[in-house]
C-alpha cells in the first residue's frame, strides 16, 4: 500500500460510477489513500425551496495520490470504474494541475466544466484578482471573454469568467498549464 505523503506518490484520475464521487472519496480516504474531490457550490431549485449544495467540479472523476502498487485496492473500492489510462498505462497528473484545481475551488469564481474541444485561442496570463499568475487559453464567445484552463490528461476544460482588464496576452511558449 502507498504511504500517505510519500515522495513516490503521484496524482492519478479515477473514473467513478455516475453520482458516486463523494461515496468513492469517503471509501478511499477511509482506506488511507490520499484523495481529492474538487467540489463547487451550486444553488439547486426544488418545487418548494432553493438549497446550496456542493457538486463535483468534474463529474465522475476524483483524484488519488498514490503509487501503482495501490491500484488493486483502488479497483476493489465500490464505485470505482477505472484509473484513467493512455495506451493501457495509468497517466499521472502533475502536481501543478492539482494545485490549479485547488486554487480555482478556493477562489470561488464562477466556472463550468466542458469536454468540448476548443480551437486554439490567444495565450493569456491573469494579471489581477484572486487568480493572478494563472495562464491558459482565451476563447471569445460573443461579447464575453472566457479563460480556459486545459487539464490535458482528462480531456476536460475549466471555463472561468474573468474581466478582460485582468488578462494580458503572452507568447504561447510562456504558457504552462
Amino acid at each position: 500500500m502507498a504511504i500517505k505523503g510519500s515522495a513516490d506518490n503521484k496524482w492519478y484520475a479515477v473514473y467513478t460510477n455516475p453520482r458516486a464521487e463523494k461515496q468513492v472519496y469517503e471509501r478511499l480516504t477511509g482506506s488511507n489513500i490520499e484523495a481529492y474531490l474538487p467540489l463547487k457550490k451550486t444553488v439547486r431549485q426544488w418545487s418548494d425551496r432553493k438549497k446550496t449544495v456542493e457538486m463535483p467540479l468534474i463529474p465522475s472523476y476524483i483524484f488519488v495520490k498514490t503509487t501503482p502498487k495501490s491500484f488493486p485496492l483502488i479497483y476493489k473500492t465500490y464505485g470505482v470504474v477505472k484509473v484513467v489510462s493512455f495506451e493501457g498505462k495509468p497517466v499521472s497528473i502533475p502536481q501543478s494541475q492539482i494545485d490549479i484545481l485547488r486554487l480555482l475551488i478556493d477562489s470561488n469564481v464562477e466556472m463550468e466544466v466542458t469536454s468540448e474541444n476548443f480551437a486554439n485561442g490567444d495565450s493569456v496570463v491573469v494579471t489581477g484578482g484572486a487568480l493572478a499568475g494563472l495562464t491558459g487559453e482565451l476563447i471569445r464567445t460573443g461579447s464575453s471573454n472566457r479563460f480556459i484552463v486545459r487539464i490535458d490528461k482528462l480531456d476536460q476544460n475549466i471555463i472561468i469568467n474573468i474581466p478582460k482588464a485582468f488578462l494580458k496576452k503572452t507568447a504561447a511558449a510562456d504558457v504552462a498549464v
